[in-house]
């Protein structure tokens, strides 16, 4: 089935996007890029910034699914029971989207720094992605952990820092580094 044009036109922002930034992207290299006239886009999408949105709202669906599948398969790999951790999985899997050729640091914090405003709709979109991040980190916890909140808070901040510092400094082992941190979280 051949992909619609508003489909189209959410999946080349989104790379255009997360490769060169949204300020930097222009309609008009989206239009380009996708072959589609601007009356059609605008038959879509009311103005850049709901493509904008909607390419978030996209992201956050795909980087969730990504993440819940790489973990799936890490934790069913995992050998020792002290490996035997779904949360731990998660960094391994944020170790192997770093070192993929699809890695162009989080989508999120890059647009939540272009549009600050806390509110801000596309900032708004960044604010629910790293939430629902926090949500389903908290659903990953042992029941050990008595504050599982603060807990999944913790460590999605060290998940942020690791995607920071495989961005910013070139370390495509950040993740493995931030697991040990990670396992000393869990151990209190």
């Amino acid at each position: 089935m051949k992909e619609n044009k508003k489909d189209l036109l959410i999946d080349v922002a989104q790379n255009l996007f997360y490769q060169q930034g949204i300020r930097a992207t222009g309609i008009d290299l989206v239009l380009t890029n996708s072959g589609i006239a601007k009356k059609t886009l605008y038959n879509h999408f009311s103005s850049k910034e709901a493509l904008i949105i909607a390419t978030l709202k996209r992201r956050d669906q795909q980087f969730m699914l990504m993440m819940a599948e790489k973990v799936a398969r890490l934790t069913e790999q995992q050998t020792s029971s002290k490996e035997l951790n779904p949360v731990l999985a998660l960094f391994d899997a944020h170790h192997e989207w770093i070192n993929s050729d699809n890695f162009h640091g989080c989508m999120f914090i890059n647009a939540s720094a272009e549009f600050p405003a806390p509110e801000d709709p596309i900032h708004l979109i960044c604010l629910q992605h790293k939430q629902n991040i926090v949500d389903y980190i908290e659903t990953l916890l042992p029941l050990t952990i008595s504050n599982k909140k603060a807990t999944a808070l913790q460590l999605t901040l060290l998940l942020d820092g690791t995607i920071v510092m495989a961005h910013t400094m070139n370390d495509k082992s950040s993740a493995k580094h931030a697991k040990l941190v990670a396992e000393v979280i869990l151990s209190h």
